[in-house]
């Protein structure tokens, strides 16, 4: 997932380890990418991002581009002089309002372009609304469409990779246009299957089932049609929600609960009551 940001903060120089396609040439352009950043002092927690500075100049005399991106791996012990890290990027083009020409998105084309070897200039890491509870029994609900399915991963390896002791309930409920969009969930990549064996994890892939239906609504029929369950499990004292993507991620969402809950206001204190305990938390984007 990527944002827009002004705020530069420290850098570091890193060197483009891999970029591997995650979607097929039929769909948008969708890369995973292995940063090595040439600082062991560079370290991360899950659910944190990372700044990509595109040299310039650019339009309207700006000298960088910044945009972060949420890092899509969970913290290792450094190699040699570097520290590894992920990001999910999706090739964007943006069409002028007033001219109507279409035009490249700067730092997505200037990652999908980088060639092994390549060096980029990175900054952060970035704080992140996003924390991962400390106790291994708590329950961690996390609701996401498109590159937003990014931190999860990280999530994911941290508590059956790094750790591997997690007896909490985990839920990733997931949507897309179709199954050709799932990142890291597709016939290119289903690394998220590696966790499928865990007796604690659940993932719900929910699809388009329109040719024009978007992922958000895709998101909403998956929520649906396990509503219950996610009611259920928000009313345990242990269980976190986590919200990334396109701001129609907690529409869609606040959606499908006010109706499980009976009526909107009953949701609306059961939210309420997470967001003041700490157990509620977003990463999202226009």
């Amino acid at each position: 997932m990527s944002q827009v940001t002004t705020y530069i903060g420290p850098t570091a120089t890193a060197v483009i380890k891999s970029s591997q396609r995650v979607t097929p040439e039929t769909t948008d352009e969708v890369r995973h990418i292995t940063l090595e950043v040439l600082d062991p002092a560079f370290q991360f927690v899950e659910g944190q991002s990372i700044g990509v500075l595109v040299p310039g100049p650019h339009d309207f005399g700006n000298q960088d581009h910044l945009r972060r991106y949420s890092i899509a791996n969970a913290r290792s012990i450094p190699v040699g002089t570097g520290v590894s890290l992920e990001i999910l990027v999706r090739r964007c083009f943006y069409i002028d309002e007033v001219s109507g020409e279409r035009y490249p998105g700067v730092a997505s084309n200037y990652l999908c372009d980088a060639k092994l070897g390549d060096r980029i200039t990175v900054s952060g890491p970035y704080l992140s609304p996003f924390r991962m509870p400390l106790d291994n029994r708590a329950n961690l609900l996390m609701i996401g469409t498109g590159t937003g399915i990014a931190p999860f991963r990280a999530f994911a390896q941290l508590i059956y990779e790094r750790r591997g002791d997690w007896k909490g309930q985990v839920r990733l409920y997931y949507g897309g246009h179709s199954g050709l969009d799932l990142m890291y969930a597709n016939d290119e990549t289903s690394d998220l299957a590696h966790y499928y064996d865990e007796k604690t994890f659940q993932a719900f892939r929910a699809l388009g089932t329109k040719p024009l239906m978007t992922s958000s609504e895709a998101l909403e029929q998956g929520l649906v049609d396990h509503a219950a369950d996610s009611s259920r499990l928000m009313r345990e004292p242990n269980t976190h929600v986590f919200l990334s993507g396109l701001s129609k991620v907690t529409q869609v969402f606040d959606k499908v609960m006010a109706k499980q809950a009976g009526s909107e206001a009953d949701w609306k204190q059961l939210k309420l009551r997470m967001i003041e305990e700490g157990r509620w938390s977003e990463m999202i984007y226009d």
